[in-house]
């Protein structure tokens, strides 16, 4: 396929006003100037060959930024570079490095063996596999270039200073894996390789530990919450392991990259043990950026006797189901103007179908852009909806789209890379996993569909766009939940300040399983306790008392005599089972694999999975895969259904408010089951058939923030017995909607219960919990950040134009009760009780 041009054929914030000034849709467009750029001089201690290979690929000068976080790293000096997206922040990182593996191959460092053996490596830690290959490819280029120079200049090849890079991840095939332990200067792999085999299979990678000077850890602020305190933990596991096979030379210095992003030195410091004053902050960004323009773009309300029709429309197609009623689940026969609960006069389009049409406008001027969704399934939905509309309209462009995401298999991955790279693709439809550093000049424009969660990453994603100084076009595009509803209308909060990056490495249910690999890997001593931040030996008494450790006199040992390694013990992206593979009954072929903690809400049997446009249904899911056969034309999607309860175990802090109301915070279990799935026609996703299914019951220990009221306070407030469940419910979804506001997550981190008389606490009480083991500091957040919160909370529900209740305030895309019963009018009632009863002299604390 012949690659399209990539100049757009008309200006890209012109044609947003026109599309967005129909409906009202564009709610707020802001354009940031564009800045020039400020050059330094190359240091003298950069090797002059290395220099002449940047300036061919086109960097004669350095950036400013550069120099000083490049000078840092060479002085020995632990550094955190906080700069925007295209700022060129991995020449920091290469430049020192580089120029000290080419330093030791000059002719009086000798040419002995022993000498190779002595070269400098460096270990580049990357949060995907995608950025990862990306960085490998650009090293590769720069080597290429590197021996050129020196082949023109008259070096025999036998004399050729060079730099060896490898790529080691799940994905690598063992030969490689071989070559890189025996020769790499630079290893390029992932936290969970690191984990998972690196450190466990130290022996075999003396080597490189050994010479280790440098270590990178790219896009550092992508380690928050949970995953955060994992990769601190593994990194500092890896600092001290190159201690005890170096004990006399000199620590490896640590470069972390990342965002612009609020408390960088404090984020570096804590991913690697250090305190933050030994960590050297480079923020003044000197690269030039282009002119970007950002839309905060609102759905229009859909008009409802248009949303009547397509749902009887969809259902009558629907010949999956033998008796396919359009007034199935009606009571009676409804259209727009009826008093049918379930239509609301402000609902709105559906973000992701917003964002495929969008997509083909900006298509058909000659534009190529990426579209960001939230989850793996609109990925998939973007990209087919997106090819449809080409088919009909422009069917030369069908073939440019097409979907990323985790779950394709690698040579899948590295092909659409590769292609969107050349421009053999003009679109993809993606998950973060291309937010990251990944280098793809050209793109004109990023779609967001939905609040990627934090500031940080809403400008990783439209910084995609008009790299390498051009203009740029991005749309966040607000879905239908009570946060993006929020933020499209207050543009001060989605240009605020960025947010700092929160996780906690002290989170026992994270430390003790890492402690086990610790001490597998080097047995432990008194002198580790301040790396893992313990104030005693408490948590490692516990372990040995437990039978996981062994307390000898020289430290705590891994008990060898337990099944399995004790690198096995947890997972860095969440503990819980291993990914499904999603397996094709025709042929036994591997379609894709999913995450075994969401399998039973995805893959369930009777589950739809789409893969690549194509649709498939689950035929059973066992302990090994999930079996699939797949279907041609398919009229209905499926969603799980789920049913939580949540236990308390220990309140550690509390605040008691007036009239009896109490704000607290503890430990919790939560009990969750997949109890069904619903069918959903399409294209209006309405439901049209309930499927139970019998699957197991998971607890899950975690940190909650709950409140109580007491049943009297609520009737003062106006609120009758039959309304409180639906009010409590309705105020349970807007909270966890809006905590990302507040915290470093977004509502899929999170999960919440309500009930209007809680078994422990006997009075009607709403829940809020992090969705990781332990808890990931979410919670707490919101807890210290109450006044504020709630607040928010109350201000969206009561500026929501809906009558009763809707996705933009109170309803839940991920409510396992299908968001019944509901109670807006009795939401806002309760959260103005709750903030007339926060004492003044008393207030929460706040974040």
């Amino acid at each position: 396929m012949t690659a399209q041009p990539h100049s757009p054929a008309r200006d890209l914030t012109e044609l947003l006003r026109s599309i967005g000034a129909r409906d009202q849709r564009l709610i707020h467009l802001q354009r940031i100037p564009a800045r020039p750029g400020r050059h330094g001089d190359w240091p003298a201690w950069a090797d002059p060959d290395l220099l002449v290979a940047y300036a061919r690929l086109g960097v004669s000068r350095p950036w400013t930024h550069q120099v000083a976080a490049a000078d840092s790293v060479h002085a020995g000096h632990h550094t955190v570079i906080a700069t925007g997206t295209g700022s060129g922040k991995s020449l920091a990182a290469w430049l020192p490095a580089l120029s000290a593996v080419l330093a030791s191959q000059r002719a009086d460092a000798g040419t002995r063996i022993s000498a190779y053996g002595r070269r400098p490596t460096t270990l580049y830690l990357s949060p995907t596999k995608a950025l990862a290959a990306d960085q490998a490819a650009a090293l590769n280029r720069l080597v290429t270039e590197l021996e050129s120079v020196q082949r023109e200049a008259g070096t025999p090849g036998g004399s050729l200073r060079t730099v060896h890079v490898s790529t080691c991840d799940g994905d690598t095939p063992l030969p490689e894996r071989d070559w890189a332990r025996a020769h790499a200067d630079v290893v390029l792999t992932n936290p969970d390789f690191l984990h998972f085999s690196l450190l466990p299979g130290h022996e075999r990678w003396t080597r490189l530990l050994r010479s280790l000077r440098y270590v990178v850890v790219d896009e550092c602020h992508a380690y928050r919450g949970i995953l955060g305190a994992h990769v601190a933990l593994v990194i500092r596991r890896l600092l001290r392991l190159v201690r005890r096979l170096r004990p006399d030379g000199p620590e490896p210095v640590v470069l972390c990259a990342s965002a612009t992003a609020a408390e960088p030195a404090l984020t570096a410091a804590r991913l690697i043990g250090v305190p933050p004053d030994a960590v050297t902050a480079i923020t003044d960004d000197a690269a030039p950026a282009g002119e970007h323009t950002l839309a905060l773009w609102q759905p229009a309300l859909l008009d409802p006797w248009a949303v009547w029709e397509n749902s009887v429309a969809a259902l009558a197609q629907a010949h999956d189901f033998p008796a396919a009623d359009p007034y199935l689940n009606r009571p009676e026969p409804a259209g727009p103007d009826t008093l049918d609960p379930t239509e609301d006069p402000a609902a709105r389009r559906s973000a992701v179908i917003e964002a495929a049409e969008l997509l083909v406008d900006l298509l058909s001027v000659g534009a190529r852009a990426l579209v960001f969704v939230r989850s793996r399934r609109s990925a998939e939905i973007v990209a087919e909806r997106a090819r449809h509309t080409l088919g009909r309209s422009q069917p030369e462009l069908a073939g440019t789209v097409a979907a990323y995401r985790g779950g394709y298999l690698p040579e899948e991955r590295r092909t659409l890379e590769q292609d969107l790279r050349r421009g053999r693709l003009r679109a993809l439809a993606t998950t973060n996993a291309l937010e990251l550093g990944i280098d793809v000049t050209g793109l004109d424009a990023v779609i967001i569909a939905g609040w990627p969660g934090t500031r940080v990453s809403l400008w990783q994603q439209a910084g995609r766009a008009g790299r390498a100084g051009g203009r740029g076009v991005a749309v966040l595009i607000a879905s239908d939940n009570p946060l993006d509803a929020y933020l499209v209308r207050h543009p001060e909060a989605v240009f605020a300040a960025p947010e700092a990056t929160v996780f906690d490495p002290a989170n026992p249910y994270v430390l003790a399983p890492h402690l086990c690999a610790a001490a597998s890997e080097s047995p432990l001593r008194e002198e580790d306790l301040q790396l893992f931040g313990l104030s005693d030996d408490s948590l490692l008494t516990e372990l040995a008392a437990r039978g996981a450790l062994r307390r000898r006199p020289t430290g705590w040992f891994w008990n060898t005599n337990l099944p399995g390694r004790a690198q096995d013990l947890t997972s860095l992206r969440g503990d819980g089972p291993p990914d499904v593979p999603v397996v094709e009954a025709a042929t036994g072929a591997v379609v894709g694999t999913v995450s075994g903690a969401a399998a039973d809400s995805t893959v369930h049997s009777g589950a739809v999975y789409v893969h690549q446009g194509r649709v498939y249904v689950v035929d059973e899911l066992t302990a090994e895969a999930a079996v699939v056969t797949r279907k041609t034309a398919l009229d209905y999607r499926t969603r799980s259904r789920e049913r939580s309860s949540v236990r308390i175990v220990a309140e550690r802090e509390s605040q008691r408010w007036a009239d009896g109301v109490v704000w607290a915070f503890g430990s919790v279990k939560v009990a969750s089951q997949v109890v069904g799935y619903n069918k959903l026609a399409l294209p209006g996703m309405e439901v049209v058939s309930q499927q139970p299914l019998s699957l197991p019951e998971h607890v899950l220990p975690t940190a909650a923030v709950w409140w109580t009221v007491p049943v009297e306070l609520t009737v003062r407030a106006g609120l009758e017995a039959a309304e409180l469940p639906g009010a409590l419910h309705a105020a349970e979804h807007a909270l966890i909607g809006m905590l990302p506001l507040l915290a470093t997550c977004d509502r899929w981190d999170i999960g919440g219960l309500s009930t209007a008389l809680h078994p422990q606490t006997l009075a009607p009480t709403v829940f809020v919990h992090d969705a990781q083991a332990g808890g990931a500091g979410f919670a707490e957040r919101g807890f210290r950040a109450g006044r504020e919160w709630l607040a928010a909370t109350l201000t969206v529900i009561e500026e929501c134009q809906c009558t009763s209740g809707c996705p933009s305030c109170v309803q839940s895309p991920k409510c396992g009760n299908n968001n019944d019963p509901l109670d807006k009018a009795g939401a806002i009632a309760l959260l103005r009780l709750l903030l007339d009863t926060i004492p003044d002299d008393s207030p929460v604390p706040q974040a």
